[in-house]
């Protein structure tokens, strides 16, 4: 599969489920949301959970994608790049965490709310730029 194809159907899709590599070499899954922007996935992810030592330690993913009816999926490879976590409610992270959101879900009903709990939350982003691509798109 091609990455530029793989990248056009994930890009019209929101949830997915990223893999990442524990310690002792198995994968952990998790199902998460995602942004798409010039080619590059961001997700929001917290420091407390198993994906953030994960990247750290081993800053590759996979991000695996199905369609609706589970009968085509498309899945990327890429290296991870991880924000510094949010530590106030108006540093970068939390301003890309804004973004993200935004691409996510559109506007938020409260933004003061919502950047206090990034920063309770111990949120980052983690960044995948795509470098490989394998699935299912026919069916």
């Amino acid at each position: 599969m091609e990455l530029d194809d793989a990248l056009a159907f994930i890009g019209e899709r929101k949830q997915g489920i990223l893999l990442t590599q524990r310690a002792n070499g198995r994968p952990q899954s998790s199902n998460v949301m995602y942004a798409l922007t010039d080619g590059l996935l961001r997700i929001s992810i917290t420091a407390d959970r198993a994906k953030y030592p994960n990247l750290r330690r081993t800053p590759q993913a996979s991000l695996h994608v199905n369609r609706d009816d589970f009968w085509a999926y498309a899945v990327v490879d890429g290296d991870v790049e991880l924000s510094d976590v949010v530590t106030a409610v108006d540093d970068s992270a939390a301003d890309e965490l804004v973004e993200v959101y935004r691409s996510i879900a559109g506007e938020h009903p409260d933004w003061d709310e919502y950047r206090q709990a990034l920063v309770r939350d111990r949120r980052l982003v983690v960044r995948l730029r795509p470098t490989h691509a394998y699935g299912m798109l026919s069916r």
